[in-house]
């Protein structure tokens, strides 16, 4: 065979991102009792075999007297197969069928379940080598042609050796036997395939390492179906953001590196170095000092609501998205405050601890239902429009006060001013945002125009109320209970102590920032903000930026597209458009938005293109960032 280069794929936990012949036990021994055990076994043998820590060839006659597996079975594993390919395989049929002369599989698996998983992706059958199986007349698997030297130890080496291959030769695998091709001087390049699987004795003797297919293509300027490896987008993780998020940027195909609690701006602006993707929640702060040292950030996932932690001036200014998660949490906010609503309406908080204390203290003094009773809400957004349905139905009056005009839901009442609402109001809630205008907000002017023991309650942000004067107000009795779930001062992690004034106090409720803390909360935000960040890595679209021009762009078919922000001056399109007309690029289509600050522009264009307009476009005057997409 005399090519200018070949490509040497392994086929089990490389082309699939499982062990075939372990697919295989879960199929044939399903109605055995001790299933489980042989398997075990069966993933034992592989595992060994496949480190370098034991023969191939014994472990090979091992697994198939384990397996006790019929022809019929062949079928079934076929099915499983085709839905486990790599999905870096996957993504890249182009690559296969553009190279199907010099793309081969050489594994000690079988071609009878191999061939039907990779000639869809246009390998050549002739190019699959592969041991083959021996059947008895029933169809029972007994064994596999012993002549084929990929059943014996060091079988790879002696194939290639064989076939001969003239040309430079890269080897992609998984395992020890594929290592051993290029320790043997019959390749020019081992790459350790780490998608599915990293085994440590192989990776440590490689010299390259591919997390995907897409960086193996990417190293070797290859052509690939995404514009940049995803493995070299690295996602900084911090405050305990729930698993669910981790799990879907990894099968992304990204780094993640996570820190369980809150960084401080000296640590922040070290971690965030070569970081794509930073997500947070309410603690850290984000700051123009932290974003001057993120050399590589493209998006940060506020896993919460309130966005008022980071610098969105400054990161818009830099190119970088933010999103968040407006909705994901405002159920789990709202239960929490109907539940204290009642817990201080009835001094449960109160009475419970005494009963821990032994005190029997039946008694229905100050003990007061909620039906009937005025809520007055500060702010009447996504929390506080759901809470006023919710406290409705259970027989409130709701009033709210907003300073944007908004649509009441329901007999919920707007007021013109927040001195009149206070006065009405036996309750009285916070949900406004966390703006620099709201600070202080609710001080000792506001707490003197409440009706003398209303209630009071601040589940939106620790800065908007001054503690001094709700701490005289409770202790004047002025307000008669209290619930508050945020702080001017928050720890940074568990084991650091709260400090408050209004620790000690009769009826008041502090529970440490988890209005949003519920498991349900936590997953749907974990599925919202990565998803918005992905689809914006992946399409550009930046619908739901909470910084950005939103635009939600067509899927993209056929066509690369070159993404450009700028700063929103006059002239940039223009540029722009010249830079593509000179390169005498054909457009299929072009959208632009901007805001005060910024423009985006994406611009979808045919594929044959002189490569000369990125470098144009790159340099285009007041540029802040350019990539491309396809």
């Amino acid at each position: 065979m005399n090519k200018d280069k070949y490509f040497i794929l392994d086929f089990d936990s490389t082309f699939t991102q499982v062990e075939a012949l372990d697919e295989l036990g879960e199929i044939s021994l399903r109605q055995q009792e001790d299933k489980e055990e042989v398997l075990q076994q069966i993933k034992d043998i592989t595992n060994s075999a496949m480190d370098g820590s034991s023969s191939f060839a014994e472990g090979l006659t091992q697994r198939l007297q384990l397996l006790q597996a019929n022809k019929k079975d062949l079928q079934e594993l076929i099915t499983v197969l085709q839905e486990k390919v790599s999905h870096s395989i996957k993504r890249n049929k182009e690559f296969f069928a553009e190279f199907a002369d010099q793309v081969l599989i050489v594994s000690s698996g079988f071609k009878e379940f191999i061939v039907p998983i990779v000639t869809p992706y246009g390998i050549k059958e002739e190019n699959v080598f592969a041991n083959t199986f021996r059947f008895d007349e029933q169809g029972n698997i007994i064994g596999f042609d012993e002549e084929n030297v990929l059943c014996q130890d060091k079988g790879k080496i002696k194939l290639l050796d064989k076939l001969g291959l003239q040309g430079d030769v890269y080897v992609l695998g998984d395992g020890y036997t594929d290592y051993e091709i290029k320790e043997a001087g019959m390749a020019n390049k081992f790459y350790a395939f780490t998608e599915n699987i990293t085994r440590n004795k192989v990776v440590e003797k490689a010299e390259h390492i591919a997390p995907s297919l897409d960086e193996f293509l990417y190293q070797n300027k290859l052509p690939m179906a995404i514009s940049y490896p995803k493995n070299r987008i690295k996602v900084l993780l911090l405050e305990n953001v729930h698993p669910k998020a981790t799990e879907l940027f990894q099968k992304e195909g990204y780094q993640i590196e996570t820190i369980a609690g809150a960084l401080s701006e000296e640590e922040l602006c070290e971690h965030i170095k070569d970081v794509s993707i930073l997500g947070i929640r309410s603690k850290t702060q984000v700051t123009a000092k932290v974003l001057e040292s993120a050399n590589r950030l493209m998006s940060i996932g506020a896993f919460c609501i309130g966005t008022n932690q980071i610098d969105l001036e400054t990161s818009l200014k830099a190119g970088i998205t933010v999103f968040n998660a407006p909705f994901s949490n405002t159920r789990s906010v709202v239960e929490l405050a109907l539940g204290e609503i009642i817990m201080l309406s009835r001094k449960i908080f109160d009475k419970s601890t005494k009963m821990h204390q032994g005190v029997w203290d039946k008694s229905a003094s100050g003990s007061v239902e909620v039906r009937d009773k005025k809520l007055g809400i500060v702010g009447y957004g996504n929390i506080g429009a759901q809470l006023s349905v919710l406290a409705e139905a259970m027989g409130m009056q709701v009033y709210y006060y907003d300073v944007v005009e908004k649509l009441q839901l329901g007999n919920a009442r707007k007021c013109d001013t927040l001195k009149q609402m206070l006065e009405i109001s036996d309750v009285v809630t916070l949900h406004v945002d966390g703006r620099a205008d709201n600070k202080n907000m609710f001080g000792s002017t506001e707490f003197d125009a409440m009706k003398d023991g209303a209630l009071f309650l601040n589940l939106s942000r620790g800065h908007v109320v001054e503690i001094p004067a709700l701490v005289a107000a409770l202790k004047s009795g002025k307000i008669s209970g209290a619930a508050v779930d945020v702080f001017p001062y928050e720890p940074a992690t568990n084991d650091e102590p709260f400090l408050s004034e209004l620790r000690g106090l009769d009826n008041v409720i502090l529970t440490p920032h988890i209005g949003g803390s519920t498991t349900e909360a936590q997953e749907n935000i974990a599925h919202f903000v990565p998803n918005r960040i992905m689809e914006y890595i992946n399409t550009g679209n930046t619908y739901q930026s909470v910084n950005f021009p939103n635009i939600q762009l067509p899927e993209l078919k056929d066509a690369h597209r070159l993404i450009h922000i700028h700063a929103n001056v006059p002239g940039v399109l223009a540029n722009i458009n010249n830079a593509l007309a000179h390169n005498q690029v054909n457009i299929l289509g072009q959208y632009l938005k901007t805001n005060e600050q910024v423009g985006y522009v994406i611009t979808d264009v045919n594929k044959a293109y002189d490569k000369q307009v990125i470098s144009d476009l790159r340099k285009v005057p007041h540029t802040i960032k350019f990539r491309m997409l396809y």
